[in-house]
């Protein structure tokens, strides 16, 4: 499993990428979740504030990469 962690804003936004899944928390909360093989995902969420959350996750069985925006601002570049 691969895991990014960032904190915006005194928000904590994990996002979690396993064999079978993605998953997005924010402040712990699950906000997204993509089940089932692939080689890209999207993720959406909310922050309380009410920005819009979007991940990328993607890339080879060997190298996944995530990417975080933050209504639409590149946060996490990976």
């Amino acid at each position: 499993m691969k895991r990014w962690e960032l904190n915006h804003l005194g928000n904590t936004i994990v996002v979690e990428n396993s064999a079978l899944s993605e998953r997005l928390y924010v402040n712990g909360e699950l906000q997204d979740e993509q089940v089932g093989l692939g080689m890209r995902s999207r993720l959406w969420g909310k922050l309380p504030a009410g920005e819009e959350i979007k991940v990328s996750v993607g890339g080879s069985t060997w190298n996944i990469q995530c990417r975080i925006f933050i209504d639409n601002k590149l946060v996490l570049p990976e």
